[in-house]
């Protein structure tokens, strides 16, 4: 293997050998990749175990339903309202003994944002009857689309 010392005449190379730079920064490139954290969000919800009770404490409760639609407008058993007044509303089911189901349903398209909003103001007014439904929509919303079913 022959280096180069400069060109044929005796005068100095001028020009920098950029491979060991190169190597180091995609080095220091994947090492911070690495490092990076995964960025999640997260909304914790407590729900039960899957175990079903004996028969006879079945509860019939009432039954409330939360539906958030694609232009972000939260329904409360078909009626709008914001996110002060779901408050309001929750908090006064909790006087209800027993307390109503809440029934929570997003539509396919509704917002993150807004759904992951009214998952806090829920989880955070302390109600304990709590589920989601309608889960088998986004089942068929990829068939809907037109997209092939994951086996």
């Amino acid at each position: 293997m022959a280096m180069s010392g400069g060109k044929d005449d005796g005068s100095p190379m001028m020009e920098m050998n950029t491979t060991p730079l190169i190597d180091v920064m995609l080095v220091l490139l994947i090492m911070f990749i690495i490092t990076i954290p995964v960025a999640t969000h997260a909304v914790n919800i407590d729900l039960p175990n899957p175990s079903a009770p004996p028969p006879d404490t079945i509860i019939k409760r009432d039954k409330n339903k939360v539906v958030i639609m694609p232009d972000s407008t939260i329904l409360w058993n078909n009626t709008p309202m914001d996110q002060g007044q779901l408050l309001s509303a929750l908090q006064a089911t909790l006087a209800i003994k027993p307390e109503p189901e809440l029934q929570f349903q997003p539509d396919p398209q509704a917002p993150y944002d807004t759904t992951a909003k009214v998952l806090k103001i829920i989880k955070g007014s302390g109600v304990t009857a709590f589920g989601f439904v309608g889960n088998e929509q986004y089942s068929e919303f990829g068939k809907a689309a037109g997209e092939p079913k994951a086996n």
